[in-house]
């Protein structure tokens, strides 16, 4: 629940700190005082619109917070997990919003700041706020469907989900074949230009690393008369005129005749000269043999040019090495394939697309027959609410149609369904609110009264299902008194027992079955106006009833009346509490 709102130059609002508990509370104040200003700063806790002429004539920005508590389990829980905002396991959840004079807003949650979006999203669990204008949802058609299926509860959900989950399959395979279909001609331009860079690249026969040898063999036949020239003159070196071997091996003999006399000095030189006479020797020979293998082809070259010229001209289309144009060729030839197999893709889908709009029939009935079901007992418990509302001879009816394919509605037994994210079914609420009169839509009435006393039937019904903790009424009872006023009082006292209920009134018979009263009125401090707000005590409770009873002039005749209205509706609150006991 709302445990405490504090407001900082909002509109006439300079200050305020509002602590709240559970219960029905009401606002009152004469016209003008500034009652909207707290269902404006409870809506921006929520996510409303904020703009710059909220903000207090002379500030620089309108600040206002909040304090809920929400116990463990709640849903609110869950949405600021997914949104990655860090609750450190508490109970309480504390929401700020700023608005700037410029227009910006700032909002934040437990600290963290957060958009404007993830706050719509956390506020659709706080504050349900209704007013004689802002109820409209009530009237559209198309948002009866989604409290019909609230209605429903764990068997009509599941059936839906599975609906759901079927019609998102559906509709992607349906998506999947007509872009496969779109795509027809182009596919044809695309098989031939593929089937071409396949055959081109295939016939080319390209191995890894080709280009690189290639180049290398080049090289050596491009400089095989300089090769063999460097390399007979490096063996003539060595074992023809230079005789270098010789030389090292008499070098060798010499001082193998010498090294007893110095051992020590001459014996490693001795082996360096070996050593060095076995590797020249073995350089020598492996010059000759190098000698005798290279080759003067002319032939092979021009190939090797050839097959070079080959690559470089794939490499232009294809890829910058061997490997992506390989590679290249390895993703084309899937491409190609998928293309020439288009018709027989095409018609696996659609096999696949049928046998799922068969699974999405079942679904889609099994769907429409439970809401069949859940509508004859909504309405039998919205005219059962309606009558403690003195609306006893209101005729109330969810009236469900099936979408035809054809763009109409069908008969209920007609497969040839158009089917949307919600179902196959068009469900509109409808009501008869006089004896003898035919169901008409909800849309059509034209009493606001009845309209309110609807709404908050309707309330009285969803609001332990929904889940939200928090109710504003604004100004809902207008057009309404008497018995139905009587009435719509003690039902919002009711109400307040599975939530917390606010209500900005006009009627003492509202405002005397609150569990909490708050006085909005103005005051004008050198030139400038303030709203002021007063938690009432059951004297001042009394004063104010009075003055809703009896205008400005508060007189002993409607002073007793007011005290009365509180004594009755303490005797009424206090046998309501017994009986739930």
């Amino acid at each position: 629940m709302l445990l405490e709102l504090s407001i900082r130059n909002l509109a006439v609002v300079e200050s305020v700190r509002l602590t709240f508990r559970q219960g029905f509370h009401v606002l009152t104040g004469e016209t003008g005082a500034g009652k909207s200003i707290i269902i404006d700063a409870m809506s921006l806790i929520a996510g409303g619109r904020g703009a710059s002429d909220l903000v207090r004539h002379g500030s620089e920005k309108a600040e206002i917070e909040a304090l809920f508590e929400f116990a463990p389990g709640h849903p609110v829980w869950e949405t600021l997990d997914r949104l990655g905002i860090d609750t450190h396991e508490e109970e309480h959840l504390i929401i700020r919003r700023e608005v700037s004079s410029q227009g910006k807003s700032i909002s934040r949650i437990n600290g963290q700041l957060v958009n404007l979006s993830m706050l719509r999203e956390v506020g659709e669990w706080l504050i349900n706020i209704h007013g004689q204008h802002e109820h409209q949802s009530l009237l559209k058609a198309e948002r009866h469907i989604q409290w019909l299926d609230l209605f429903g509860g764990p068997a009509l959900h599941s059936a839906k989900q599975r609906y759901t989950e079927s019609y998102r399959k559906f509709k992607q395979l349906n998506k999947e074949i007509k872009q496969l279909m779109d795509s027809a001609r182009q596919a044809i331009q695309m098989q031939d230009l593929y089937r071409f860079q396949v055959e081109e690249i295939a016939a080319a026969q390209l191995k890894a690393g080709e280009d690189e040898w290639l180049l290398e063999e080049k090289r050596k036949l491009g400089n095989a008369e300089k090769l063999t020239e460097a390399v007979s003159s490096a063996y003539e070196a060595l074992y023809g005129s230079g005789n270098a071997v010789h030389e090292i091996g008499k070098a060798e003999q010499k001082l193998e005749e010498m090294v007893h006399v110095d051992r020590v000095s001459l014996q490693p030189l001795l082996e360096q000269l070996r050593n060095a006479y076995y590797q020249l020797e073995d350089a020598a020979h492996q010059l000759r043999d190098y000698r005798e293998q290279i080759e003067f082809n002319p032939e092979r070259l021009d190939e090797i040019e050839q097959r070079l010229d080959l690559i470089s001209s794939l490499r232009r289309k294809y890829g910058q090495t061997l490997g992506e144009i390989i590679s290249y060729h390895e993703r084309i030839s899937a491409e190609l394939a998928l293309l020439e197999n288009e018709e027989e893709s095409v018609s696996k889908l659609q096999q696949e697309a049928e046998a799922e709009r068969e699974r999405l029939v079942v679904y889609a009935q099994e769907l429409s027959r439970l809401r069949m079901k859940t509508a004859k007992k909504l309405a039998v418990s919205i005219e059962n609410e309606l009558k403690d509302l003195h609306m006893e001879r209101t005729r109330f009816a969810v009236h469900i149609e099936r979408w035809s394919g054809q763009g109409g509605f069908s008969e209920h037994h007609d497969p040839d369904y158009a089917f949307t994210s919600s179902g196959i079914d068009q469900v509109e609420f409808m009501i008869s609110a006089n004896p003898g009169e035919p169901l008409r839509p909800l849309g059509k009435i034209a009493s606001g009264g009845e309209l309110s006393r609807i709404m908050l039937a309707m309330k009285a019904i969803f609001s332990k299902l929904d889940r939200i903790p928090v109710l504003v009424f604004d100004e809902v009872d207008t057009g309404v008194s008497g018995r139905a006023a009587q009435a719509i009082a003690e039902k919002m006292s009711l109400l307040s027992a599975s939530c917390q209920v606010f209500s900005i009134t006009h009627l003492p018979q509202v405002a005397c079955m609150a569990d909490a009263h708050f006085l909005i009125y103005k005051e004008v401090d050198k030139k400038r106006t303030f709203t002021r707000v007063q938690d009432l005590d059951e004297e001042d409770r009394a004063r104010e009833l009075s003055r809703m009873l009896g205008g400005v002039e508060v007189t002993e005749t409607t002073l007793h009346h007011a005290k009365e209205m509180l004594r009755m509706a303490a005797r009424f609150k206090s046998a309501q509490t017994a009986s739930n006991l």
